[in-house]
């Protein structure tokens, strides 16, 4: 066979630098790897160890059994016998706060000269839909002597003026879709199997007057929280349609700021994620403040009342990313992490106090980060800066004099979780009802958002909690209106 002229072994330049080469094959691999991840794999960041310390090992020897044995002593002691209550089948009683209708079925039989001796009773849980009523307000009206006028008592105050939804429908409306992620449009078929039809216009403009009627709140729950001296950060996309854009919706910004200590979680919505948004909020802020390395937080960190704290979740996950591709190191640093993190546990399970926690990270997870300072230092040396464990350690590195601060105070927190966890409701939110209708009701949607994520965070039932503000909110001095708000809340009688 005749070679062909036109064709060259030396078509193009093979790489002189195989280092390049390799490195270039580890990058790829671990990009084939993370795809096939976010595709097929979970999405839990669950580490287990594969030598587990507190484990016995399997092939033990005579002598560590003998060991063993002479290290074994016999306690016993008295415990008082839980007595069972009568559960049917193995099953749990059902709750004893919910109303029972009792249903006597006799015998068929003729029983009028038996004696009794006893009943078994069997218990089913049974669902009625939610229904709805009319309240009907009638009115006498009373004519004053000489036609000098009428007397009529005055209409109780309602949530929305001159409209047909009370407060307790109202309320259902906004926990149906902020709680519960049900769209409008399916509120409305719900609304239609009971025989009741509800324009979405309808349904809209209740979510948009309740808000309204709700924002003096979300300004003062907003003035508290920018008044506390420990806030957590973040940031969230969320789709906007925008008249402006045909054929496309616009990609907003929820920014959620959150104050452990007080338990307010406060939406804050922004056309973009500049750095627009925390500057303006944030601007007369002082203290600690918690985010990710996102840059957007860097002109308020740079101040000199304000003192930047990184998240070890963040930093965790790329170490987790990186694991298929270097697993000896990324479970070295996965190892101490999650040492760092049972401190932690172990602080919250026996209750401690700010002071205690402080003591208790000073002698436990400070030697822990001093080791793991060291090893950065050292593996940064031996690594490709842009493969994934390089960036991991890069970013570790990078982060690491906000990492370690959590130890300063008792009262900080080592991750950026508890606001995540406040973001969720919104992340499955947008899932089910796609996007938010304009910038308008984005922004009335972060005002219930707050209030609803700031009930949760106190045990406050959000349906109860909802109506109660509705009937009070417009006839409440404006001067007490942080008594409306979960953290002091009571229901009026």
């Amino acid at each position: 066979m005749q070679n062909n002229p036109n064709i060259s072994s030396l078509d193009y330049d093979l790489p002189t630098d195989v280092a390049t080469l390799q490195a270039e094959v580890i990058y790829l691999r671990q990009e084939l790897s993370k795809l096939k991840r976010l595709i097929f794999g979970q999405k839990r960041e669950r580490f287990v160890p594969n030598a587990n310390p507190e484990q016995l090992d399997i092939s033990l020897d005579d002598q560590r059994s003998e060991a063993a044995a002479v290290a074994t002593e016999t306690i016993s002691y008295r415990r008082k016998k839980k007595s069972k209550k009568y559960t049917p089948h193995g099953r749990n009683p059902l709750p004893e706060h919910l109303p029972r209708k009792e249903i006597v079925i006799k015998p068929d039989s003729d029983v009028s000269a038996l004696k009794k001796i006893g009943e078994e009773i069997t218990e089913e849980l049974e669902y009625e839909p939610g229904k709805l009523y009319v309240n009907r307000y009638v009115r006498p009206k009373y004519a004053l002597p000489q036609d000098s006028g009428v007397i009529i008592a005055d209409l109780p105050t309602r949530p929305i003026d001159k409209g047909i939804a009370g407060p307790g429908l109202v309320a259902h409306v906004l926990i149906s879709k902020y709680v519960d992620h049900l769209p409008l449009y399916r509120q409305r078929q719900q609304f239609k199997r009971h025989d009741v039809t509800l324009p979405l216009s309808t349904l809209t403009d209740w979510v948009r007057q309740s808000a309204d009627l709700l924002a003096p709140l979300y300004q003062q729950l907003k003035t508290i929280l920018l008044q506390a001296h420990y806030l957590q950060a973040d940031e969230s996309p969320l789709r906007v349609l925008d008249r402006e854009k045909k054929g496309c919706s616009h990609l907003g910004y929820m920014w959620v700021y959150h104050s452990p200590p007080d338990g307010l979680v406060l939406f804050d919505y922004r056309k973009g994620r500049n750095r627009d948004g925390p500057n303006e909020i944030l601007q007369d802020f002082s203290g600690y403040l918690q985010t990710d390395a996102y840059q957007g937080y860097n002109d308020i960190t740079a101040k000199k009342h304000v003192t930047g704290v990184g998240c070890f979740a963040h930093a965790r996950r790329h170490f987790k990313d990186a694991q298929a591709v270097d697993a000896e190191r990324a479970e070295w640093m996965l190892d101490r992490i999650q040492k760092l993190y049972l401190i932690e546990r172990r602080a919250r399970e026996n209750q401690c106090s700010h002071e205690e926690r402080y003591q208790l990270r000073q002698q436990s997870a400070l030697p822990i980060l001093a080791e793991i300072q060291v090893w950065l230092d050292e593996q940064s040396k031996h690594v490709l800066p842009k493969s994934a464990i390089g960036k991991a350690i890069g970013y570790a590195l990078g982060q690491w004099s906000r990492l370690e601060r959590y130890t300063e105070q008792g009262y900080l927190e080592i991750d950026n979780n508890w606001i995540e966890n406040e973001i969720r409701p919104l992340a499955l939110g947008r899932k089910n009802y796609l996007f938010a209708g304009s910038h308008e009701g984005a922004r009335r949607a972060a005002i219930i958002y707050s209030l609803l994520a700031t009930a949760k965070k106190h045990d406050v039932e959000p349906f109860a909690y909802l109506k109660d503000i509705f009937v009070r909110i417009k006839d409440h001095p404006f001067k007490k209106l942080n008594l409306l708000l979960p953290p002091h809340w009571t229901p009026a009688e």
